[in-house]
This record gives C-alpha cells, structure tokens and sequence, in this order.
C-alpha cells in the first residue's frame, strides 16, 4: 500500500499579509543600508525638499501617527528628526515601528478586520502603507541619482528581491 501524503496546511492570508509588510520593511532598510552615505543628507536640486533622512524619517513617522490614532501602544516607537538621525537610528527605528505595525496588523486580522481611524479595513491599510513605502523608496532612489549618489545597479535589483529578504 503506497504511503499517505502529508496534507500541507491551509494557506494563511492573514499570516501572509503580515510577510508580505514585514518585507516590505526590510526592503527599506535595504535601501537605507545600500545608499551611498554622502546620499543621506545632501540637499536636494534646487535646495528645495527633503532631504533622504528626512523622507526615511517621515516613513517611520507616519506609522507612529496610525499606530497613536489606532490607539496602539507606542513605548516601543520613537519619532525621528529628519534633520539629525542617522542611517543606523533611522533603521532602528523603522524595525521598533515594524514591528508595532505588524502587531497592530496581527490583531486587527485576527478581530474585526477594522483599524481605529482607518476606512474601511486592514487589508486598504496594508495597501496604503505598502505604497507609503514604495513611493518614497522611488523618491529616494531617483533624488540620490539626482544628487549624484546613485545606488549601485545590484542594490537597484535588490530592491526586488522580495524573496530573499
């Protein structure tokens, strides 16, 4: 008699969705950790505009902004100041404010579905923080090119490599 295959489990959206944000974070940390350092606080062309520290610090700080109107703990959480931290604070901060989103995102997945402050549900406020992120990893990678900091073509790829990071 052959052997009974192993039934695989069930594929978890909700697990999954929480992956999927979590890389999302990574990749920007990547991004962070791949820039050029000279990239970090250059004046934008013109003089006018953030500054890439100022953008990153702008990402972690508008997770801070959902988490408080969700009414998430934030003893974990620090703001950042666009205009002073540097690459390591930033990306330390970007893991603390991960992390409390994905927890806010576990919890909102496992009840309701709901996120205090936001309409309509989780699943619209993890589209809207994966696109957040994409658009200023977009606007980073054009104003360091801009500024004469490009990334490498390999960190350029790596930003895609959701599957391995």
């Amino acid at each position: 008699m052959p052997a009974k295959k192993a039934t695989p489990a069930p594929f978890n959206v909700s697990d999954s969705l929480v992956v999927a944000y979590a890389t999302s974070d990574r990749i920007n940390r990547y991004l962070i950790d791949n820039l050029p350092p000279a990239a970090w606080t250059a004046t934008p062309p013109g003089g006018k505009g953030r500054t890439i520290a100022a953008i990153v610090a702008h990402i972690n700080n508008v997770r801070l902004m959902w988490l408080k109107s969700a009414g998430w703990p934030l003893d974990s959480v620090r703001k950042l100041d666009g205009d002073k931290c540097s690459k390591q604070e930033a990306s330390e901060a970007l893991v603390l404010s991960s992390d409390a989103v994905r927890n806010l995102l576990k919890a909102s997945l496992a009840g309701d579905g709901r996120i205090k402050g936001f309409k309509p549900d989780v699943g619209s406020f993890l589209g809207y923080l994966l696109a957040h992120d994409a658009h200023h990893r977009g606007q980073i990678t054009m104003l360091a090119r801009q500024m004469g900091h490009p990334l490498s073509q390999s960190a350029m790829y790596g930003l895609w490599e959701w599957g391995t990071r």
